[in-house]
């Protein structure tokens, strides 16, 4: 496969003297074009710090990221702001929801409609939000809010789909479905999609898992038969 992102030597570092903690400590990694890769860590492990590290949401304190061979590490906030615009797609673990916007409309601001005007009810009609699509966050449960912004950055289609703990709200059933949508994206549709989980079991869906302790990377396994997200049990 293609390298889409490259990651090399990130550093991030929280606080100072005695008291600095390395959120990440000589990060390096590649991220292929197309591939289902999967982050395991516990709390604290650094991977959602990776996460964000490589979304441009979030600058290192030292090392770069190269992403279709243009380094994005050292980008302005309008340059960042354009890199998430068009090549990022994320989950988070919180929902950001806009408020006063409905279902339809939080889906659809990241939809280019003008490509396909059929994407954002697609999409609505695939994760089970096609009755709610004229409701608003606060009416809705923290399962459909969490569909809702999976909905989100699908509408997107963007290269890249990065995912924190993005089952962590819903329910066992829902959470599968969600598993089963994000390894089709992969696997029929060639979207490279990063999920950062603490589930060990996530892991056996992926192509390849990487893990993470204290900020490092200890460890990278490749799956030569992942296992299909639907027979996922944990």
């Amino acid at each position: 496969m293609d390298v889409l992102l490259r990651a090399e030597g990130l550093m991030k570092i929280y606080g100072a003297g005695q008291s600095a903690v390395k959120a990440l400590n000589g990060v390096s990694l590649e991220i292929r074009r197309g591939e289902l890769l999967v982050v395991l860590g516990s709390s604290g492990s650094g991977k959602s710090t990776l996460l964000n590290m490589l979304g441009g949401m979030d600058r290192p304190d030292g090392g770069r990221i190269r992403f279709g061979g243009k380094e994005i590490s050292r980008l302005n906030d309008r340059g960042l702001t354009a890199y998430r615009r068009k090549n990022i797609g994320f989950i988070f673990q919180s929902f950001n929801l806009i408020a006063e916007l409905t279902v339809k409309e939080n889906v659809a601001l990241t939809a280019d409609t003008s490509q396909d005007i059929h994407i954002v009810e697609h999409t609505l009609e695939m994760l089970g939000l096609k009755e709610k699509q004229n409701s608003y966050p606060a009416q809705l449960s923290g399962g459909q809010q969490q569909r809702t912004a999976i909905a989100r950055a699908l509408a997107g289609r963007s290269d890249l789909l990065l995912c924190d703990e993005p089952t962590g709200a819903l329910d066992y059933e829902t959470g599968k479905q969600i598993l089963v949508q994000l390894e089709a994206l992969s696997r029929q549709h060639g979207k490279t999609v990063v999920i950062v989980t603490h589930t060990q079991e996530i892991g056996k869906m992926a192509d390849r898992v990487l893990r993470m302790k204290d900020g490092k990377i200890i460890e990278i396994t490749e799956n030569d038969q992942p296992v299909p997200a639907e027979r996922i049990e944990w």
